[in-house]
């Protein structure tokens, strides 16, 4: 490889090319480099680790199927170690808008690989020949896919999911008993508790844990040893289940070897399927997101039934407001995540008979997709829900006005005479209680007891009757 000031030439398929000299990788991550100037981003460094962390059990699994000598297997797989580490992310700067199989970021990963391999031991090692040995860009990369979503979703979403729910429940635990005006069309509706209230969301984040593990199942099932169309033409019979027990050694996580490597090629389902759990994920947190904003606002005209955590000024002209900042946040990477969906979406139904022509857009929007979730779902957890606080008496005050709770008088007064109640009540600005007094022929007893909040709240039909009293 002789050297021109400050370059260096490399050779592949096409011929010869220059190459920075300090760069580890080769002539055809060169020549993507130079073809690709698109977004200025590059792959995302999850995908990085989990395609060298491919590159290493290829080499463990080829050194014990007898494919590759024990020399050059423990330079490769040592190499890959140190790029799935970290230690060069710097060598992988190619634009994650190119050619739709990956192929470009899979040579990229073999050259740098066999640069720091054939550096280290002093072997001859081949990009294609060595690092790639029974692979093709078409099986390895949706497997890397695979092993990045897996990893980003057990060690990164599911923790801070976990994380959100416990607080909530920690929150709702203590102030839960403290009973609201319920709403339904954001108009006033029966009462609830905010334990209730809060138990909702906990439920809706219990819900979305499910799916996203039950989705997890099937994204364990790796395509690796289908190398160009799903034959295996080029890899031992034995490589690809040998590469769902090494990658599950080496990340801990029970990947399998998928039973038609056809689809893991052709189709990717599988992670479009655990986008759309991402997108319910948003769905359910913009919700929460906009309830808190809701019940923070005013606070003098507004809801104002609690109070988040004040973060910083709100506003650089009215001196003193403070806004719900990590709700918005949050609301908007969910608006992201459902954006990133409809991309996924497409990319997945990109598919054109034996192979996917738009693998990279699905690991980088799923990648960024996962680390948006759960940085939104840890600042949520942390800076708003566990610092609320109950504005108990704007509560109380409301709740003692809301004329829906007549909808407790019906089984004994009928709808017509309860709803009477109500609209006098509203036009009144009077408690339902006082104007009840006065119009239901019922006792203050009766009525106070049929028109306990808190008694409402467990549901049920009231007891006493028209007859009775």
């Amino acid at each position: 490889m002789a050297r021109r000031s400050g370059f260096r030439i490399e050779h592949d398929s096409m011929g010869d090319l220059q190459v920075p000299a300090e760069a580890l990788w080769g002539a055809q991550t060169q020549r993507a480099l130079d073809n690709f100037r698109v977004s200025g981003r590059p792959m995302p460094a999850g995908f990085v680790r989990a395609l060298a962390q491919v590159k290493g059990a290829a080499a463990a699994v080829n050194g014990r199927l007898g494919l590759l000598d024990a020399a050059r297997a423990e330079a490769i797989a040592t190499a890959a170690r140190a790029v799935a580490d970290g230690g060069h992310d710097g060598q992988f700067p190619l634009d994650r808008y190119q050619t739709g199989s990956g192929t470009s970021s899979n040579m990229n990963a073999n050259e740098v690989v066999a640069h720091l391999a054939a550096r280290a031991s002093g072997l001859a090692i081949h990009p294609n020949d060595h690092v790639n040995l029974g692979q093709s860009s078409n099986d390895a990369v949706p497997t890397a896919i695979r092993v990045m979503a897996v990893h980003a979703a057990t060690s990164d979403l599911l923790p801070a999911l976990k994380h959100l729910r416990k607080s909530i429940d920690k929150r709702a635990r203590a102030i839960g008993k403290t009973v609201k005006t319920g709403r339904t069309h954001l108009m006033d509706a029966m009462p609830l508790t905010f334990a209730q209230e809060f138990g909702a969301w906990s439920a809706q984040l219990a819900s979305a844990q499910a799916r996203i593990e039950d989705t997890l199942e099937r994204v364990r099932r790796l395509p690796i040893g289908g190398t160009a169309i799903g034959t295996g033409i080029n890899a031992h019979p034995k490589f690809g289940a040998g590469m769902a027990k090494a990658l599950s050694a080496t990340t801990g996580a029970k990947f399998e070897s998928a039973a038609d490597r056809f689809e893991g090629l052709a189709a990717q389902d599988d992670l479009v399927e655990l986008s759309g759990q991402l997108n319910v994920l948003a769905v359910a947190l913009m919700k929460i997101g906009n309830d808190l904003r809701w019940m923070n606002s005013g606070p003098l005209a507004g809801l104002g039934e609690i109070e988040l955590p004040a973060l910083q000024p709100g506003s650089s002209i009215m001196p003193g407001k403070v806004n719900p900042v990590i709700p918005e946040a949050l609301c908007m990477v969910c608006a992201q995540v459902m954006g990133l969906h409809h991309a996924i979406s497409i990319a997945g139904q990109s598919g054109n008979f034996q192979l996917n022509v738009m693998l990279p857009l699905i690991a980088c929007d799923l990648d960024e997709s996962i680390q948006l979730l759960a940085n939104g779902m840890r600042a949520l957890a942390d800076k708003a829900i566990a610092g609320l606080t109950i504005r108990k008496d704007r509560v109380a005050a409301t709740l003692a006005r809301n004329p829906i709770l007549v909808t407790a008088l019906n089984p004994v007064i009928g709808y017509e005479a309860a709803a009477k109640i109500a609209k006098r009540a509203y036009a009144e600005n009077r408690p339902v209680l006082e104007v009840a007094l006065e119009d239901s022929g019922l006792p203050e007893k009766t009525l106070r007891h049929l028109l306990d909040p808190a008694r409402l709240t467990k549901g049920g039909i009231g007891s006493g009757s028209a007859s009775s009293t």
